[in-house]
């Protein structure tokens, strides 16, 4: 025997661990999770019959190219099968853009606070994160993360709209930015929650990435879609990066069940733009009564709101948890509070009250 382990990865020394969204008690009084931007509708029509059918076959691998989804989403948003690669949500492909592109020596560019899965795959990859501060108003300062760009930048994400904050860029400023950044540095446009923009002044990914072959668009079946426990996203980008993403892919991740959930939500598009719209209603109603209370709220484009609260953030998540309703504390910064059902939503309000009050 010996006392030596096995040798790891120094790039893996303090590396920030992943903080899901708490679930509600499953005990006590009726408690509402408002805290993992989850979408709290059951699965759309058709969803959870295709799901179930597909599960009496799982003692077989999934197609592993995804064929009927790559084809579904070729066509449901008219891009070539090339330009498409899936993942385990769009986490999952984020972290194959960073296998693909970056590595010791590297630097990845995006702002912060955003995403906090940024941090941590960034760091898996050797590379080095370079932060780059929100604006006063919660947005990306666009103009300093161009200024950022240095020989070893790699790539770029930028999350529109912003998790935590709600806040969407602008076609003016986001078209400037990109030209800005030189044609070899990834720009990836991470828009988990495109499906809730409603703000025609912001630009669908989509539309910015057809002449420009260094950008990247990340989308995501976990939250309008409603399939956050099936783990299934995918990108949209010019076949290099496309065919690097599939290169890098864990062979088989995304499961049958997930492939078959994902094109049938594809094609319940009334029912989802029913719900979304449902949701997107809740959160004006939500956004208009904190203004009222008198709280400044960032403009949201997401299914959720964002309340910088500073150190007083930790107390406004446990006022909430012991009224019922449990929210994404960011302690010393904020909290991010998902759009749910409406008794949740006016839970979290009546919070908001009293501990505006207080303040």
């Amino acid at each position: 025997m010996t006392d030596k382990t096995p040798k790891l990865r120094a790039a893996l020394d303090g590396i920030p661990t992943y903080k899901p969204g708490r679930p509600a008690a499953a005990d006590g009084p009726v408690a509402y999770k408002l805290s993992s931007n989850e979408n709290p509708y059951p699965p759309l029509p058709g969803v959870l019959e295709s799901a179930v059918a597909a599960a009496g076959s799982f003692n077989r691998y999934p197609d592993m190219a995804c064929t009927g989804l790559m084809a579904e989403l070729a066509d449901r948003f008219e891009v070539p099968v090339e330009h498409l690669a899936t993942g385990t949500g769009s986490v999952g492909v984020a972290q194959q853009l960073l296998q693909s592109t970056a590595g010791p020596g590297d630097e990845v560019i995006y702002a912060w606070r955003s995403f906090e899965a940024y941090p941590i795959i960034t760091q898996i990859s050797g590379a080095a994160s370079v932060r780059v501060p929100l604006t006063g108003t919660e947005e990306h300062d666009l103009d300093a993360m161009a200024d950022a760009v240095t020989e070893r930048t790699r790539l770029i994400f930028v999350c529109s709209p912003n998790n935590p904050t709600g806040a969407a860029i602008r076609r003016p400023e986001l078209e400037r930015f990109l030209d800005r950044v030189p044609s070899d540095v990834l720009v990836v446009l991470d828009e988990a929650y495109r499906e809730f923009v409603r703000d025609e002044r912001v630009p669908d990914g989509i539309e910015l990435y057809r002449d420009r072959p260094n950008v990247c668009v990340l989308r995501t079946f976990s939250k309008a879609y409603g399939l956050a426990g099936l783990r299934v996203g995918f990108a949209i980008a010019h076949e290099p990066v496309a065919a690097a993403l599939r290169k890098t892919a864990v062979p088989f991740g995304v499961s049958q069940v997930a492939q078959d959930a994902a094109v049938a939500s594809l094609r319940s598009e009334a029912a989802l733009l029913e719900r979304v719209d449902a949701l997107v209603a809740e959160r004006s109603r939500v956004f208009r009564e904190l203004v009222a209370q008198g709280w400044t709220v960032p403009e949201t484009q997401a299914n959720f709101v964002w309340l910088r609260l500073g150190d007083r953030t930790v107390d406004f998540a446990a006022a909430a948890e012991r009224a019922g309703a449990v929210v994404r504390p960011f302690p010393g910064e904020g909290v991010r509070v998902t759009i749910g059902e409406v008794a949740a939503n006016d839970i979290f309000l009546r919070v908001a009250e009293a501990f505006r009050k207080e303040l």
